[in-house]
């Protein structure tokens, strides 16, 4: 057998990642059960933001788990390109061809919805769409003319901000508003230069992340002068092409700036964002899939309202509150407010009697445990206690709670110093990266998680799993008699024949193992895992999800 060599397997995985990256998606469409109801949740943006993760939550508990929701994300914060979007139509249409018609299709945010617009008839026709997110009204109010289509709008009240940073800052002369080239941005902006009107004593600006390189940026966020009124609206990129998820947006202005930085939505408040009259991104989505939840249970898609008002709070951080000196007594009434200190009584005004007690029998005890010279026993315990937890956690892996690879060398080398014949089985998850890409990081724990739990199943006393390395797992069995390896094998690949739940719904998880054999191989402990390594990759270059024995080196 020849070894795989990393450069092909490199271009190998590199192919698989950019054609996972053109079909924009995070989970492939699901196969419902017969009968069950279905909702497809198109993003505009990728579940990286904040926002869309809200929006998901909302939408997720209103539809409940009697409704499968699946997710397409058209990831245009970072490419918007012509070509980015025929890559998701011509991805997305051929997942819809391959399943029966969704009950209804959710929109996030107003390039969804454009998208839904033009290729409805071909892609969703007669099914009913309902958007959130959107800042364009005009198109939010032309799209709602068709029968089938409702939503929310997302109104950000421009106004209801500029007056909270009035009563934050009386002497302001100036408003700024963050905004880029986007189409957020672009709606946003047109929305923003109404009001300047209704203000003739403020002058009204903005910071155009997409027309200023990065240090340009930094330089104009960090010398507003102090009677500016900030209200950080849309940043996804900036002259230098640097693309910013919403975190290393908030980040960078946070930094920057010195005067509080206003927002009309809920994302990133307690991250440095001061707050202001916020839309609920977690309340739109939930309006949404109420609405979606609706026509399923019989109501015609056309008697569906469209909200005008989207759900709106105050909200604010009290640590920036305290970082800028601003008196919470500005704040208009019911002003939610996170992060805020309450008083030691405030937070323990309930168990205060019950602690009080709790507190009088400790000390009776330690006086007891003072008298009968007991103490040091006691300390003496605890010490050898925390000794046994920190040597355990060092040989165990705190994601899946089965043996580390530091517990995994120990004993084979124990193995082979003694000379016991025994075999090592290498297991990697196949396509893992698409797991993460395409499900997210939480779905590829799971996936590691239920990995191990299966394998920690099989284990006796002459077999042992342990956690490798990121998605590989590796076995020593204390044989190397041919019946007993193949039993084990096999016992192996079932790991991978029940399906998996990933982020609550089934999947397809499987996994390709290698097999070398201690000493029929080698007896060499490096070259032993080397060559069950090998086998595995052998596994993987043929079809995956297999195992295969280490053959030695072809000539």
């Amino acid at each position: 057998m020849k070894k795989i060599r990393e450069g092909v397997l490199f271009k190998s995985l590199l192919r698989i990642c950019i054609l996972v990256l053109f079909f924009g998606v995070i989970g492939f469409p699901s196969q419902a059960a017969e009968g069950e109801s279905r909702v497809l949740f198109i993003s505009s943006y990728s579940y990286a933001w904040d926002q869309v993760r809200m929006q998901i939550d909302g939408i997720r508990a209103e539809l409940g788990d009697d409704i499968v929701l699946d997710y397409e994300f058209m990831d245009t914060k970072r490419v918007a390109t012509e070509e980015a979007i025929q890559l998701f139509y011509d991805g997305l249409a051929y997942r819809l061809s391959m399943v029966e018609p969704y009950d209804a299709v959710i929109l996030g945010d107003d390039a969804a919805l454009k998208f839904a617009l033009e290729y409805q008839d071909e892609l969703f026709k007669g099914i009913p769409l309902f958007f959130e997110g959107v800042n364009d009204e005009e198109l939010a109010m032309k799209a709602a003319e068709n029968p089938l289509i409702s939503g929310v709008i997302e109104k950000l009240s421009v106004e209801k901000n500029i007056e909270l940073g009035l009563m934050i800052n009386p002497d302001a002369k100036r408003v700024v508003a963050i905004l880029d080239d986007s189409i957020t941005g672009e709606a946003e902006r047109k929305r923003f230069y109404k009001y300047a009107e209704q203000y003739p004593d403020l002058e009204f600006d903005e910071i155009n992340t997409s027309k200023l390189r990065t240090f340009s940026l930094r330089y104009e966020l960090g010398n507003l002068p102090k009677d500016t009124i900030l209200i950080y609206v849309v940043m996804t990129e900036d002259a230098d092409g640097r693309i910013y998820t919403n975190n290393q947006s908030i980040q960078l202005i946070t930094e920057c700036a010195k005067v509080p930085v206003l927002r009309m939505v809920d994302g990133g408040i307690g991250e440095g964002i001061l707050g202001g009259n916020v839309v609920s991104m977690y309340k739109s989505g939930e309006i949404a899939a109420k609405m979606a939840k609706a026509v399923i249970n019989g109501t015609p898609a056309d008697s569906i309202e469209l909200v005008t008002e989207s759900p709106q709070i105050y909200r604010v951080d009290a640590l920036v509150m305290e970082r800028f000196g601003i008196s919470f007594s500005v704040l208009p009434e019911g002003t939610d407010i996170i992060n805020k200190k309450v008083s030691f009584f405030e937070r323990n005004r309930e168990v205060m009697i019950p602690g009080c007690i709790l507190i009088a029998g400790l000390m009776v005890v330690m006086i007891w445990v003072f008298v009968d010279n007991q103490r040091r026993r006691v300390l003496m315990k605890e010490l050898e206690d925390a000794r046994k937890i920190l040597e355990s956690a060092s040989q165990h892996d705190f994601l899946t709670g089965i043996p580390n690879r530091n517990k995994f060398m120990g004993d084979l080398n124990r193995l082979v110093e003694e000379k016991r014949p025994c075999t090592v089985i290498m297991i990697d998850i196949d396509d893992f990266k698409n797991i993460n890409d395409t499900l997210g990081h939480t779905a590829g724990d799971e996936a590691l998680v239920q990995v191990a739990a299966r394998l920690k199943e099989m284990e006796s006393q002459i077999l042992t799993p342990y956690r490798y390395a990121g998605d590989e797992f590796i076995l020593i069995l204390q044989s190397n008699q041919g019946k007993i390896v193949e039993k084990t094998a096999y016992q192996c690949r079932q790991v991978f024949t029940k399906p998996f739940v990933l982020n609550g719904n089934k999947a397809k998880v499987c996994g390709s193992i290698g097999i070398a054999s201690y000493p029929k191989d080698t007896d060499n402990v490096e070259q032993l895992i080397v060559y069950a390594d090998d086998a595995m990759y052998h596994v993987k270059k043929n079809g995956k999800n297999d195992f295969a024995y280490y053959c030695g080196k072809e000539e």
